[in-house]
């Protein structure tokens, strides 16, 4: 098997280049400031994965809204009546720390929408009222006035604004996985009469216009990419049929990457789990038996979304052998690669495989799963098994990045409950820290 693809750069439409076919996805860090700017440990940690070969980084929720985060540990862009010198300086830092191989680094813009914890938000937004209901985490969320919406769609594009002012050499609009953005997408969480809401075309006017401003914000010569959601896989969600006309849509509004995922908290279909089996939809796209082999989680929606999207293609989620990357590649349903989980645990990941040192990332899902077995039963009352899968298995990986943002190595013999108490306690730490 040859490295050709994998290692070959790959040109953007807006000419920028990107070195290999690699990318690192974004994961959520939540390792800034009690107030919400990059730290010296983002700075440790994106050398660490510069240095690791990934032609792109692409940042984790970087949020467009102080009141509303997906977690505390957050960065925040604030407006720019609200700007300070020492957050702009700590911007440029870690921009620089994160291209110093020559990579591109991009920041994820978001806003959590409602999907944002009560130890963070005491009343979350959304296109409507609609509650996520995950074990009473989150509070029901307030419907956003059209007034709002017109000015995070601002926001948006001055976070870009400010991302190129620092130096980050792109964007990725986060689109995806139930946040503010996809969750207008939704009928399940946008119920509005507006024009906001019902048709499509209206459902998807808050991403469109977001794109739009992001794009006049920051002109043609710098990268603007999207993460979307190739369906939600909830009974009545946003489904890949409308997914496909979105992406007919964007096709006219000069996005650079588009990179496809899927699920929501309710569905996490990205950590390659289901969720509540009250509200799972079969997928409307065949998996054939070599997209197993191949591992990755949603390759045969991308391979679909290509027949639509003349923009270039990213997936994340389940890549796990060189093999696969390359076939996935070769095959043309996508353009980039994205990791996240095994650069959490090893940042020279990507260097070892554009070498040929490993022909396969290292992966501690099994081991989490038998952790997670020994420790509870699926019939537990207070923690089904499902759940401590995922939640258990996010907060293994969140202790692993904290470890790598302080210098150190990853530990992969660290025990379940003891990340998860670790992550509980740091969460309600840093919460506690942004309120006073």
């Amino acid at each position: 098997m040859t490295l050709d693809l994998l290692a070959q750069p790959f040109t953007l439409p807006c000419g920028v280049t990107l070195p290999n076919r690699l990318a690192k996805a974004a994961m959520t860090e939540g390792v800034a400031d009690a107030k919400q700017r990059a730290t010296d440990r983002l700075n440790t940690l994106y050398r660490r994965w510069s240095e690791g070969g990934s032609g792109l980084l692409i940042t984790g929720n970087v949020q467009i809204d102080r009141e509303v985060l997906e977690r505390p540990g957050n960065v925040v862009i604030v407006p720019e009546t609200e700007q300070d010198s020492v957050a702009m300086a700590r911007l440029q830092a870690w921009a620089a720390a994160g291209t110093v191989n020559g990579n591109q680094l991009w920041m994820q813009i978001n806003h959590a929408g409602r999907q944002s914890p009560r130890y963070v938000t005491r009343q979350p937004v959304a296109p409507s009222a609609v509650k996520l209901d995950l074990m009473g985490n989150y509070a029901s969320p307030r419907a956003l006035t059209e007034a709002e919406i017109l000015g995070l769609i601002q926001r948006y594009a001055h976070a870009a604004r400010v991302a190129q002012k620092t130096g980050f050499t792109g964007v990725q609009i986060h689109s995806a996985h139930g946040y503010l953005l996809s969750s207008f997408l939704s009928p399940i969480t946008n119920q509005r009469t507006d024009a906001w809401g019902g048709s499509l075309a209206n459902r998807a006017r808050f991403l469109l216009e977001t794109v739009r401003a992001t794009r006049a914000a920051v002109g043609p010569h710098y990268p603007v990419a999207i993460k979307l959601n190739s369906d939600d896989f909830r009974q009545g969600g946003f489904s890949h049929e409308e997914c496909l006309q979105v992406v007919a849509w964007l096709n006219d509004l000069q996005v650079d990457l588009l990179e496809i995922s899927g699920g929501t908290y309710e569905q996490p279909k990205l950590l390659g789990h289901t969720g509540r089996s009250d509200s799972i939809k079969t997928e409307t796209v065949a998996v054939r038996t070599s997209t197993r082999q191949r591992e990755a989680y949603f390759l045969e929606y991308a391979a679909a979304i290509r027949q639509v999207a003349t923009m270039p293609l990213m997936v994340t989620g389940g890549f796990r052998s060189r093999e696969a990357m390359e076939q996935a590649l070769q095959a043309g349903d996508c353009d980039v690669i994205g990791l996240g989980r095994p650069l959490c645990t090893d940042p020279n990941t990507v260097n070892d495989l554009l070498s040929g040192k490993i022909d396969r990332v290292a992966t501690y899902e099994h081991t989490l799963r038998l952790a997670a077995k020994g420790l509870f039963s699926p019939a537990s009352p207070v923690l089904p098994l499902k759940l401590i899968n995922v939640i258990g298995g996010q907060a293994w990986y969140y202790q692993q990045i904290f470890r790598l943002a302080d210098g150190l190595e990853a530990d992969p013999k660290m025990g379940l409950l003891r990340a998860l108490t670790a992550y509980y306690g740091d969460e309600l730490r840093q919460a506690w820290r942004i309120r006073h």
